[in-house]
């Protein structure tokens, strides 16, 4: 289940915000103007886009938006419900059996928890099991990869382009030596294309991609932890050493969470019964 990050849109604008304040508050509204080039905006823009699409296949760059797009959504996996979910697991395959499992895929929803209890009920054996398993999660990464490196490739690309923006000024610039007056605002032009690629990669496209690369590590975590809670279904642990097995997974505030939910549904019930 996804839920919307917005941690993202708001640490994007925030910086934005920033940088407009700090320019007007030594320039007044006139001389933010002056920051504004045209000219330089569609160096940028458009040697990144040339850029891109000479690295990236089509098929790559179609997926652009949709790899923007997971960068304002989070993953909302709690490590406490996924512990008591397989607790829950092995207590009916212990009492059922393992074919009673199959009762249970109607109430989980993550796909790779019901490709693993599929496998489970099919009597895979746990090695075969847990193969299979890592090699989505290889596969998993891999795509995950693919999608991050078109953000971090623009990072990259956008100072370059800067530069170059930087560079074309510059000769114009030499152009008018004949002319002082100008060189002064030739220079501001010239440096602005810089501006525009490092904020570009520095605000926009590098935190992205970290935040990608972050979410991508914290779901091979969890699918790590459904893998070892999977395999003790299988083989039959008792619940609860699966339970103090897989609660070795979690942070200290995460087992002091679980605590404190324990204690409030502890107290809950305890006021039903009275």
């Amino acid at each position: 289940m996804k839920k919307r990050d917005i941690l993202t849109p708001i640490g994007i604008t925030l910086g934005f915000v920033m940088i407009i304040l700090a320019i007007m508050s030594n320039s007044g509204t006139d001389g933010f103007l002056s920051f504004i080039d045209f000219a330089g905006i569609l160096i940028v823009i458009g040697g990144v886009t040339g850029s891109m699409f000479i690295t990236f296949k089509l098929e790559q760059i179609k997926l652009t938006g949709k790899i923007i797009n997971e960068t304002l959504y989070k993953n909302d996996i709690r490590l406490s419900e996924l512990i008591r979910l397989f607790v829950r697991l092995a207590e009916r395959a212990r009492r059922e059996g393992i074919l009673a499992l199959e009762n249970e895929l109607d109430d989980i929803d993550d796909p790779f928890i019901r490709k693993g209890i599929l496998l489970v009920v099919d009597g895979i054996e746990p090695e075969v099991i847990k193969d299979i398993m890592e090699a989505e999660i290889t596969a998993m990464e891999e795509r995950h990869y693919k999608g991050r490196v078109i953000l971090e490739k623009a990072g990259d690309y956008a100072p370059a382009w800067g530069m170059i923006g930087t560079l074309i000024g510059l000769v114009l610039m030499l152009n008018q030596l004949s002319n002082p007056e100008n060189l002064g605002p030739a220079m501001a032009v010239a440096l602005l294309t810089t501006l525009y690629g490092t904020v570009l990669a520095n605000l926009v496209f590098h935190p992205m991609a970290s935040k990608l690369e972050a979410k991508t590590e914290e779901e091979v975590f969890t699918r790590q932890i459904i893998i070892e809670g999977i395999i003790g279904v299988q083989s039959g642990q008792n619940p609860r050493i699966l339970e103090e097995k897989l609660s070795a997974f979690l942070s200290e505030e995460d087992m002091a969470k679980e605590k404190e939910e324990e204690a409030e549904e502890f107290s809950g019930e305890t006021f039903n019964e009275a």
